[in-house]
């Protein structure tokens, strides 16, 4: 396999912008696990979406063959891996940052797994700190936002209302 080639079609499908959130590519948002060359299927794309009934995975695939085919890669299959599930802790630093510059909050860490599922209804998470103030004080105006991946939160110090993924 020709490592060069490979090198660039993963650097075209990272490069593809997310259709609900344009600002991240799907390299950037975690989504992009593998890409790889097969002699008899030719180019394998591997994602993750961010949650399993995602509305935007068909986009996304879409997205994906849109580009690679315009890269050169004629032959292009786009499967889907359910497990592990998307974290948040996938997206990147540089994804992070595109998030705040565009006024959304990004999600936190993650909670680690563990062979049991605890379920607090009481207990509610943290707000998010806002992306412009930087103030933690939050509330969260809305679980659902434009998309379902994103709530809508508002500012109490600097009163702007924001996204977080």
């Amino acid at each position: 396999m020709d490592t060069a080639l490979l090198t660039r079609a993963r650097d075209v499908a990272g490069a593809v912008p997310d259709p609900e959130l344009p600002m991240l590519t799907l390299a950037d948002l975690g989504i992009l696990r593998d890409v790889q060359l097969d002699e008899r299927q030719g180019l394998v794309v591997t994602i993750t979406p961010t949650y399993s009934g995602c509305p935007a995975t068909a986009t996304i695939r879409a997205d994906l063959r849109l580009a690679l085919r315009a890269a050169g890669f004629e032959q292009v299959e786009v499967r889907t891996a359910l497990s592990p599930a998307w974290s948040s802790d996938w997206i990147t630093a540089a994804g992070r940052e595109a998030l705040a510059r565009h006024g959304i909050a990004a999600p936190g860490p993650a909670r680690p797994h563990t062979a049991t599922v605890s379920l607090d209804l009481a207990r509610r998470p943290a707000s998010p700190p806002c992306p412009r103030c930087r103030s933690a004080a939050s509330v969260q105006v809305s679980h659902f936002g434009p998309t379902p991946c994103l709530a809508l939160h508002r500012c109490t110090h600097c009163q702007e209302t924001f996204h977080q993924v």
